[in-house]
């Protein structure tokens, strides 16, 4: 299936499940008995379901580490999970760009949620240059991560009302834990002078931690990795570097170190040399088993990273 386009793949999902012998069927009503079969779609939602559902939930991830959910196809696998979930929680805004006609016309067979459906509108980043739809990364800004974390709390509680209160109380705990985490970003980022704050990245996955963090962002390509960037836009970043002498620049684990190392390889030839400041977690979270493997985590390491390196630490 991972060369079917995925207008199809929608209706081929009923079909492929039948084959297969995989029963595409309502939950049952009474769900106390066994955890709460959930797919997510990226990491950070992943992570952000486990916290929310704690024991009560069975999470499977479809796009690990250093997966590029733009460009990520539905395999045949990911049809058997799909199938057999109780519930599907994907990002939404065109971030899963082929498994979006999937996630969404799904709906009608299992329930499926956009983490972003509950966030309100006028805070969302709409970029000229993504098609009219808006900026999908909202997990750059915590606050607006808390938001999605709310809507999978209240998704679980509508599926599994018996357990709300646990549901409630681990929503709570995680919050907490993720005001603090917004602290600790705003408090690492005033270390950085003002004039000093140019994040440059090899796609513009970082626009919501531009705004709410103070930073000037840049990225070669542009909101989706979809899009490719030319020499014309390799050469124009070099001149914006060289000229701002900014110390710099950045690679991303889902996204081919070559276009950065083409960015630096231009700002050379201008006699001026930026530095790779370290690798950025954007579309996908860390190893597992890493701190970096949870939300909090990878946020920690990449602020920690790009003041480390602006400030030449």
């Amino acid at each position: 299936m991972r060369n079917v386009k995925l207008v199809p793949v929608a209706l081929l999902l009923i079909l492929f499940a039948n084959a297969c012998g995989l029963a595409v069927t309502e939950p049952s009503g009474d769900l106390s008995e066994r955890p709460i079969r959930v797919v997510a779609t990226i990491g950070m939602i992943t992570d952000a379901v486990e916290n929310v559902g704690g024991e009560r939930v069975n999470v499977t991830g479809l796009m690990g580490p250093g997966i590029d959910p733009h460009l990520y196809k539905a395999s045949e696998g990911d049809v058997s999970r799909l199938a057999g979930a109780d519930i599907v929680f994907y990002n939404g805004l065109h971030l899963e760009a082929r498994m979006g006609d999937v996630l969404e016309k799904m709906g009608g067979q299992i329930k499926t949620v956009a983490v972003t459906s509950g966030v309100d509108r006028t805070l969302l980043l709409a970029p000229p240059e993504f098609e009219g739809a808006y900026d999908p990364h909202i997990w750059f800004d915590v606050t607006l991560w808390m938001g999605a974390v709310e809507t999978i709390r209240d998704a679980l509680i509508a599926l599994d009302p018996g357990s709300a209160d646990l549901y409630r109380a681990n929503t709570e705990e995680y919050l907490a834990r993720l005001k603090a985490l917004d602290g600790y970003v705003r408090d690492q980022a005033e270390r950085v002078p003002q004039q000093q704050r140019v994040l440059i990245t090899a796609h513009d996955a970082f626009n919501y931690f531009g705004r709410a963090y103070g930073f000037e962002v840049r990225g070669l390509q542009g909101v989706s990795t979809t899009s490719e960037a030319g020499t014309g836009d390799v050469q124009a970043l070099a001149d914006f570097i060289a000229q701002n002498r900014i110390p710099a620049l950045f690679i991303e684990s889902s996204v081919p170190v070559r276009n950065i190392e083409a960015v630096q390889a231009a700002v050379r030839a201008r006699n001026f040399e930026v530095a790779i400041g370290g690798e950025l977690y954007s579309d996908a979270m860390g190893d597992w088993d890493t701190a970096e493997g949870t939300y909090i985590g990878m946020i920690r390491h990449n602020i920690d990273t790009i003041v480390g390196a602006l400030r030449s630490e």
